[in-house]
């Protein structure tokens, strides 16, 4: 016969103490992916990590923990942003029409190559730990723009000969030649660049 679960009031919650540390486990993660991101932001990639635990409310141990080297930190921050502009995708392809959903996409992107720039001075040092980050990048956001694409075209929106990679590849170049360095102007010019893919659209009259 099985043994029964126990129903005391100790057990269950020596039960329940492993979840809830994972539970606290991940929101200290994600709190301090989120300050990092803001202090390397501001303060540049060499910010003192003793100041990113202070102002994630976390201990400078539960810091480490998680990121032995200051190289770990940036990498997961990277790849968390690059996540969730990812995962946007299809959110706006199922809130908007197929060639609105790939205009906000693109605007969305916009927001992570310069995420990106800020972390720059870390990512183009020649460290082997970014080594993987260009892959993981194209893993990760050229599927999501491929379906974007695929959908757009699909509604006679936009030209059928657009590869994903060289659109990503040119709104980096937009973002990184940005008239004095000025998000609204990478914004103007990424917004012209995608109603450009509109000429040669098969619903074009």
């Amino acid at each position: 016969m099985s043994e029964k679960p126990p129903c005391d009031g100790a057990s269950a919650a020596a039960v329940r103490a492993p979840r809830r540390v994972r539970a606290d486990s991940q929101r200290n993660l994600k709190t301090l992916l989120e300050t990092a991101l803001a202090v390397f932001s501001t303060s540049g990639v060499e910010a003192p990590v003793r100041e990113i635990a202070e102002k994630a409310g976390v201990g400078i141990g539960t810091l480490y923990r998680h990121f032995p080297q200051r190289s770990d930190l940036i990498v997961a921050v990277v790849r968390k942003e690059v996540d969730a502009c990812a995962e946007t995708a299809a959110e706006l392809a199922a809130a908007h029409a197929p060639f609105e959903a790939l205009k906000c996409w693109m605007q969305r992107y916009v927001d992570l190559v310069l995420t990106k720039r800020g972390l720059a001075a870390a990512l183009y040092s020649g460290n082997p730990a970014y080594e993987s980050l260009p892959a993981y990048f194209e893993g990760r956001l050229l599927p999501a723009l491929q379906g974007l694409l695929d959908a757009a075209c699909a509604a006679g929106e936009i030209r059928r000969d657009v590869e994903p990679y060289d659109l990503l590849k040119a709104v980096a170049q937009l973002s990184s030649s940005a008239h004095d360095g000025d998000p609204a102007h990478t914004r103007r010019m990424v917004a012209l660049l995608i109603d450009g893919l509109r000429y040669g659209a098969a619903g074009e009259q």
